[in-house]
């Protein structure tokens, strides 16, 4: 530019040039090749055609708006009604129902359980699957989703409840209000373990139950801290009966239509989240039908704590795919110094990184739906024992920095509302939160090494299936195992290392799986990058491989 250029005109000034255009219109299942493989690998591609229609709304115009007004007009709670009776209830924006509409219609609450209860393969891979392409435009309507999936193995405890509640809980019908369950097609449930005095703790609840008679009943008392979803139909809740902690389930309305005994105290003011309605909750003279023996409440539990903690690793995993694929189609559209980004040696290091760690991520989680289908076999259930609390562990916790990254790969641009990036970094560290901050997952993995020996063997096992398939990922197994033997034999570092061994099995075992089935430009990268011992622990600092295959593989095709 010299100085006899023409000053622009108005016009020139008011149109908008290289500028990415939105990311609508892209398939985020069939246009997503790790999604895609990782379907394949697990599952027939019936599954993957199968799933190609949420795919395709997922990656849609008017689901990108609706996630966005969601989070714009969020939840309101009205505690009265307008002749001052106590109502309790929530009131959500219209676009939060047709998500939720959408979710379940697609089969992403509970009904897997009912797929496979009548011999449907693979049902839980198929929703996985769903569920990270889904909920990466707006994670929010995942937890009401969530509680409901994980509901249901908690209930069978008791077969009574579990056919009173499970045909509502499996439907695939969103009846939202509060009304007596056996008048809807519809329920979802949710969930109130933690109170303010232990959170995590929770053998110190304070709430307490109260026997109505022999038929299970109780009343509760007390207060729940934190209770997901308070407009849903049941909870599962633990207090403290005369046999010691126990899990009760707590209906929102009664059988006779009249509401239970239930004060919303207030709903919760999260840094993210902030489509979906968390609550405090008052109980006080509240009926709860027992579930599982007295005194054995978190066993009983258990079964939804795992579930939920599936979807946190499923749910990062879909916070991570949609912030780089928005970074990479960003990149891929925008020019800046003499050429497109996307062909920058830096920045292609930068997406490639960030590309391998959503593809271990997404790599991981789908083997753990996998192993949910096959939990009856010994290796199945051992292996999602263990490799639960350290995908909870690593994935959720390396999901901030996946996002904070993407964002930075659209400068300014990342950092307005409008490019969702905002939306996805408020979401981000939820998932390391909650069912279990990191600390409660590395020392979960611990009582599973201690308590239950199958689980490391079934650990050596899974990532022994990639031996001698790449040397820094044999040399990785080998030092894990010695880091290992090392901490069994100084019993105090066990707890102060928990951590850092944590990571490492999480990483070994993601670096065998992409060993086993990613692309040689995927697993190579991984491997040189995480497994080595120059890891400089931050994006883009890859000295081999291709990272331009990688970054042509996770760019969304429209």
């Amino acid at each position: 530019m010299t100085q006899d250029t023409p000053l622009p005109g108005r016009a020139d000034i008011r149109r908008s040039t290289n500028q990415a255009p939105p990311l609508v219109g892209h398939n985020a299942v069939t246009g997503d090749a790790a999604l895609s493989d990782a379907v394949l690998r697990h599952a027939d591609g019936s599954v993957l055609e199968g799933l190609a229609a949420l795919g395709a709304e997922a990656g849609s115009a008017e689901v990108r708006e609706h996630g966005v007004l969601a989070n714009t007009h969020t939840p309101v709670l009205r505690p009265y009604d307008r002749w001052g009776n106590r109502v309790d209830e929530v009131d959500f924006h219209p676009s939060w129902h047709h998500l939720m509409t959408r979710a379940t219609a697609h089969g992403l609450g509970a009904a897997a359980w009912a797929a496979e209860a009548v011999g449907q393969p693979h049902a839980h891979v198929r929703r996985a699957a769903g569920f990270i392409a889904w909920f990466g435009p707006e994670p929010g309507h995942a937890c009401p989703t969530t509680m409901t999936y994980a509901a249901v193995p908690a209930l069978r405890a008791d077969p009574a409840l579990a056919e009173r509640f499970e045909p509502g809980l499996t439907s695939t019908t969103y009846d939202f209000g509060l009304r007596a369950p056996g008048t809807k097609a519809g329920l979802l449930a949710g969930m109130g373990m933690t109170e303010k005095q232990g959170g995590s703790d929770v053998r110190t609840n304070l709430t307490r139950a109260v026997p109505t008679g022999g038929d299970g009943t109780y009343t509760l008392h007390g207060h729940k801290w934190f209770t997901s979803a308070p407009m849903n139909d049941l909870f599962l809740v633990l207090a403290q009966a005369p046999g010691g902690l126990t899990c009760f389930v707590l209906p929102r309305v009664l059988e006779d239509g009249t509401r239970n005994a239930l004060d919303v105290v207030r709903l919760k003011d999260k840094l993210g989240n902030r489509s979906n309605a968390s609550s405090e909750l008052e109980v006080d003279g509240t009926l709860a039908h027992r579930l599982g023996e007295e005194g054995r409440g978190v066993r009983t539990i258990i079964e939804m704590v795992a579930a939920t903690r599936l979807d946190c690793v499923l749910g990062s995993t879909a916070t991570m795919r949609r912030a780089v694929a928005e970074a990479s189609w960003h990149v891929a559209h925008r020019d800046a110094f003499g050429g497109t980004l996307a062909d920058k040696p830096l920045m292609q290091n930068v997406i490639a990184d960030l590309a391998i760690e959503t593809e271990a991520a997404t790599a991981l989680g789908m083997r753990l739906a996998a192993a949910v289908d096959a939990r009856d076999d010994a290796h199945e259930a051992a292996l999602r024992r263990i490799a639960l609390p350290l995908a909870k562990f690593w994935v959720c916790k390396r999901t901030p920095t996946v996002v904070a990254e993407a964002m930075e790969c659209l400068g300014g641009n990342g950092y307005v509302e409008e490019s969702g990036l905002p939306l996805l970094f408020r979401e981000s560290p939820l998932n390391s939160i909650w069912e279990g901050s990191g600390n409660v997952n590395a020392l979960d993995v611990l009582r599973a090494l201690s308590r239950e020996p199958g689980v490391l063997d079934a650990w050596i096992t899974e990532v022994g299936l990639a031996s001698g398939g790449d040397h820094r990922l044999d040399r990785a197994v080998q030092e894990t195992l010695a880091l290992l033997g090392r901490l069994m034999g100084e019993p105090d570092q066990m707890e102060r290392q928990a951590r850092r061994l944590a990571s490492r099995m999480a990483l070994v075992l993601q670096g065998a799986l992409l060993v086993r089935f990613a692309p040689p430009e995927v697993a190579d990268l991984f491997c040189g990058s995480r497994l080595s011992p120059g890891h400089d622990g931050v994006f883009g600092c890859l000295e081999s491989g291709d990272p331009a295959a990688v970054v042509k593989r996770t760019t969304p095709q429209a």
